[in-house]
């Protein structure tokens, strides 16, 4: 970070051909939807604190995802409001803004986590991890991850085979943010810190065996195929 700089100049600096500027958060005007600020004037409302910081790191490394979250949630804004409750797709849009992962793993581990089998999905196919990749986008989940607890956990969307897409191409996973299947929440709930490699603690004996963080399986939801992001 620039010496001195606030975190609005230190993104700024580094913005580049991202389409978007980073100003000060005193110039989001009050009673204007920070979304809709954005999608108007091109320019991202920032803090100066971690959660902001992150947020404009993702900008600067996904700046066609961000814009592509960004023009969906200005759009509901511009069609209904801003409203107590953001509605079925603003609250999906800002779940994986906040808080998503994108997981390319072979189809025994997407199951086994659907399952929320935690042992199978952990112990039992552990060596089917080498061939995933787990990439956090959110950037409160990013901030949570400073001070790493166990029960941190993901909303995550499956990605099969797209490991050079996710890494590289921000413009794939932007393309297939579809809003019709992002209405129904496809997201599967993943404590971050049980992925192998992830944190040293889960190599020791009984670290799955914690409850109120790897609970009991449930109903097993059925996965869809599809494509990036596993669209209905």
């Amino acid at each position: 970070m620039l010496h001195g700089a606030t975190v609005a100049q230190a993104l700024d600096a580094h913005a580049g051909s991202v389409g978007r500027t980073f100003v000060p958060h005193h110039c989001l005007a009050p009673g204007r939807a920070y979304e809709a600020h954005i999608a108007q004037s091109g320019a991202v409302p920032t803090r100066d604190n971690l959660h902001d910081f992150f947020n404009g790191l993702a900008w600067l490394r996904f700046p066609g995802t961000k814009q592509r979250l960004n023009e969906l949630q200005a759009a509901e804004i511009a069609r209904d409001g801003v409203c107590a409750t953001r509605g079925p797709l603003r609250d999906a849009l800002t779940l994986f803004d906040e808080n998503g992962a994108v997981l390319d793993a072979p189809a025994a581990l997407w199951a086994a986590l659907l399952a929320r089998d935690w042992k199978r999905l952990f112990v039992h196919e552990r060596p089917l991890w080498r061939e995933a990749r787990l990439l956090v986008f959110g950037h409160a989940l990013l901030e949570k991850l400073v001070a790493p607890r166990k029960a941190l956990t993901a909303h995550v969307l499956w990605a099969p085979g797209a490991v050079h897409a996710i890494s590289v191409d921000d413009s794939a996973m932007a393309a297939e943010l579809d809003p019709r299947h992002l209405r129904g929440k496809p997201f599967a709930p993943l404590p971050v810190l049980g992925v192998p490699g992830w944190w040293a603690a889960n190599e020791g004996p009984g670290f799955y065996d914690d409850a109120a963080v790897f609970r009991p399986p449930g109903p097993p939801r059925r996965p869809r195929p599809g494509s990036l992001l596993y669209p209905e």
